[in-house]
């Protein structure tokens, strides 16, 4: 914590202070390295890379301007139109992007200049994409699922058939705020995004980028293939769409893809293989277990510590990035799971819902950076405009957690649980 209260990135913060304590605790300090290796050598895990390049190839072929076009035609010129625009193209497009970030990137390059100049606050606008953007690692394919997953050595396909309900429930959240706000304060005019196609043919531009999740997610609950599969599956459609469907993509555009996916997927495998080191040097030392003993003598009343642990989860959220969390506290929550007979795939969206808030909750909120960035203003605009989307999400965590057959819903219908 005093690392990342003093700036450190976070992949140093928590590679540092373990190896600082496997050294003082004279664990081995030997142990370092095999245990980096192995922290990323998954097979599950290779699915990230790719999903992340599929993301930025999508985004590079238009994928996301196509789709803003065809939803604003679909929802229709009026006041508050875009908002809901931008909420319904950002859940969407995170079944192809599966991050956060990345989410709110593609889609506020597009949307936050028009909004602006649509008469809606620059913080407003921040706040909502930066929002919107977080259902990304809810709804398949999500790379927070994938790494839960690998970590539980629960089914991925299962996951991410399990996150398709909350994710709308999610995008629902947004949209009640989004609209009644932008309505009470007179957002938007009808000449809203002015487009100069009609539905039809938009729909035909948006078809093969609508068809991305489908063939994705049909290929992965139909037994076709495997997650990491259909991360390949991903990277070739979107090669497909860029070099001879939408003919986008050069060999130029592809080398700097390429680049930025690398870069970019880069900082989340270290990400992966420090907090594994973490989590693997406090559980040598009996912390994490400590912990676990702490929570479970709160209450044996399960909704008790649900709400604890969910409590946690939200000021974790707030500071540290999804992936630190799920390998700092996983470890933690397993014999808890196991106490209260908690089923591993509602739990595991239930936890991934409440990190996607801490995705836009400050002070340390990933996707309002990349938001403010492109409406060019200061982070600490944004906070005030951030609060009715986080308790809108807060009452989507509520249900989820009252009410586990939401999650469960898919998985049970398609017989994976």
């Amino acid at each position: 914590m005093v690392l990342l209260l003093s700036g450190v990135p976070i992949a140093v913060a928590i590679g540092l202070s373990s190896v600082v304590v496997i050294w003082f605790a004279d664990l081995g300090i030997a142990v370092v390295s095999p245990n980096f290796y192995s922290g990323i050598a998954k097979f599950q895990l290779l699915a990230i890379p790719l999903f992340i390049f599929a993301g930025f190839l999508f985004e590079r072929c238009g994928i996301s301007e196509r789709l803003v076009r065809f939803a604003n035609l679909l929802v229709g010129r009026k006041k508050g139109s875009l908002a809901i625009v931008a909420v319904l193209v950002c859940v969407f497009f995170g079944g192809i992007s599966g991050s956060g970030p990345a989410d709110a990137a593609a889609i506020g390059a597009i949307l936050i200049p028009a909004m602006i100049r649509d008469g809606y606050d620059r913080g407003f606008v921040a706040a909502l994409i930066a929002a919107a953007g977080s259902t990304a690692i809810i709804v398949p394919v999500s790379i927070a699922l994938i790494i839960y997953g690998a970590l539980t050595n629960t089914s991925i396909t299962t996951l991410f058939a399990a996150g398709a309900i909350p994710g709308f429930l999610a995008g629902l959240c947004l949209i009640i705020p989004a609209w009644w706000i932008s309505k009470k304060r007179g957002y938007g005019s009808q000449t809203s995004m002015a487009c100069d196609i009609g539905l039809f043919q938009a729909f035909r531009e948006a078809f093969w980028g609508l068809m991305a999740p489908g063939i994705i997610l049909g290929g992965l609950y139909g037994g076709v293939f495997t997650p990491t599969e259909a991360a390949v599956v991903a990277v070739f459609y979107g090669l497909i769409l860029g070099f001879f469907l939408y003919r986008t993509l050069t060999l130029k555009i592809l080398y700097e893809v390429l680049v930025e996916a690398s870069n970019a997927s880069a900082v989340v495998m270290l990400i992966i293989t420090f907090a594994g080191l973490f989590s693997w040097t406090a559980s040598t030392l009996g912390a994490l277990d400590a912990v676990s003993a702490s929570l479970l003598s709160i209450s044996d009343n399960p909704y008790v510590v649900l709400l604890v642990i969910n409590v946690i989860l939200f000021f974790a959220g707030m500071l540290i990035d999804a992936i630190s969390i799920f390998y700092i506290f996983i470890p933690i929550f397993l014999p808890i799971m196991d106490q209260f007979g908690w089923d591993p795939i509602w739990f595991g969206i239930m936890m991934t819902f409440n990190l996607a808030i801490g995705q836009f909750t400050p002070p340390v909120a990933v996707n309002l950076y990349v938001t403010t960035h492109l409406a060019d203003i200061p982070v600490e605009e944004t906070f005030k405009a951030a609060i009715p989307f986080i308790l809108a999400m807060l009452v989507g965590l509520l249900i989820l957690v009252l009410f586990p057959s939401v999650t469960l819903f898919l998985p049970r219908l398609f017989g994976m649980s």
